[in-house]
């Protein structure tokens, strides 16, 4: 790939990264940057690329790196490979990049969650959100990348105003959620242990509610934040470290945290089985890097799901998003048809301000005349007569000459954009 020319005033808007549809739950985790270790990546981004703005999203399904600048693939693979430790040829089997209308257009799909496992979900919106502001309060998210984000987001805004594409109750919490009521028909009577208090285990503990769990018990670094997002939904609130008390009581486990290291072994599982008399355990496992020990998926009498599992679950129910996408589609390329629009206006930028200042040069020297001769007792009527004839013709001068050249080299181009930039009819 030839690397593209950074031309003044071109915003070369750049979109890096590895997702659910490009690399296996493997590469997804050691591609993972956690909230803590995002801002030094972002410095260290800028600085080992050549990058001028940057941006980062890492999510359970994508780690994207969002840029401005005029770099190639290897100068990102080279950085992504140093800073996770990733396997340099395993990473370029797996990535993506895209470059101006191609990276707008695919960031647009992301927040919309036109990209998303589960089509059309809203969490990924407030997570882009998120980056963005990281990125500004880390100094790496300036002008440009500013307006792109800007533009993405009141696109994702008109996408979910007029479209409906967020209607429909499908996401990985509700797949996770249908996926136990398969296996466990009588709720009532089921006990689901979740692990975190995060968005998507706030909505896991929604969507039981509404099926009629009978025992939900959140478990939680801290008790306060547990009970700030599920208490309406939540029976009991523990600590992790008490995760292995209650562990047997568990019907159904589902766990979505941000730890880099898995929270439930196989050591624990076996001791609930134990607990349980063989009684069979789901356990799905929505967080990347993995929650569960994916060794706990050997032992018979236990169901372990992760989040690439859930896709043929969340494929059902999906055909309003998938019209509602279309709708979707339409207004994307509308609002990426107003995006190039508008960077070519700002092209024009320097040229108009360079052809104001050389007009306001003139006006000034031809006041400064007409109001000497005004001090001089001239009268006025021939002075504001001399100032506009003064004005008119060295305003013409050099347009009148350069079409003249035109008219004589056979540039009829010039002399049809003259004709359109000034208006004027073909008389």
């Amino acid at each position: 790939m030839q690397d593209q020319v950074l031309k003044k005033g071109e915003v070369l808007i750049l979109v890096f990264g590895v997702n659910h549809k490009s690399a296996i739950i493997e590469t997804r985790e050691q591609a993972h940057f956690s909230p803590e270790e995002i801002i030094e990546a972002l410095h260290l981004a800028l600085r080992e690329t050549g990058l001028k703005e940057a941006a980062i999203l890492s999510t359970c399904n994508r780690t994207e790196l969002y840029g401005v600048g005029n770099v190639s693939d290897y100068d990102v693979l080279r950085w992504l490979s140093r800073n996770r430790n990733l396997q340099f040829d395993k990473l370029r089997d797996a990535f993506y990049c895209y470059r101006d209308l191609q990276a707008l257009r695919h960031l647009i799909l992301v927040s919309s969650g036109l990209d998303s496992m589960v089509l059309g979900e809203p969490q990924i919106f407030g997570q882009i959100k998120s980056a963005y502001s990281v990125g500004r309060e880390a100094g790496t998210v300036s002008s440009s990348l500013n307006q792109a984000f800007q533009h993405v987001f009141s696109t994702v805004k008109r996408i979910r105003t007029e479209t409906a594409i967020g209607q429909s109750p499908v996401s990985v919490a509700y797949a996770s959620v249908r996926l136990a009521r398969q296996i466990f028909s009588d709720f009532e009577s089921k006990t689901t242990l979740l692990i975190g208090a995060g968005e998507t285990i706030e909505l896991v503990a929604r969507h039981l509610g509404d099926q009629g769990m009978g025992e939900i018990i959140v478990a939680n670094r801290t008790l306060s934040r547990a009970r700030d997002v599920v208490k309406n939904f939540a029976s009991k609130i523990i600590l992790l470290s008490d995760i292995p008390q209650y562990l047997h009581k568990a019907d159904i486990l589902i766990s979505s945290t941000a730890s880099q290291l898995p929270i439930l072994g196989k050591g624990a599982v076996e001791d609930a089985i134990k607990k349980r008399r063989k009684k069979p355990m789901l356990l799905i496992d929505l967080a990347v890097p993995r929650d569960i020990e994916p060794q706990v998926n050997q032992m018979s009498d236990v169901y372990l799901y992760n989040v690439d599992d859930l896709t043929n679950v969340v494929q059902d129910g999906l055909s309003s998003r998938r019209s509602a996408a279309d709708a979707a589609d339409v207004i994307i390329e509308q609002e990426i048809k107003n995006w190039a629009r508008h960077q070519r206006a700002l092209n024009a930028v320097d040229t108009i301000r360079a052809f104001r200042k050389s007009i306001e040069i003139l006006r000034d020297m031809e006041v400064e005349k007409a109001l000497s001769s005004l001090r001089r007792g001239q009268d006025s009527e021939e002075v504001i007569n001399t100032l506009a004839r003064n004005l008119t013709n060295k305003l013409m001068h050099k347009p009148t000459t350069r079409l003249k050249l035109a008219s004589e080299e056979g540039r009829d181009d010039t002399i049809h954009a003259t004709k359109d930039l000034f208006g004027l009819t073909a008389e």
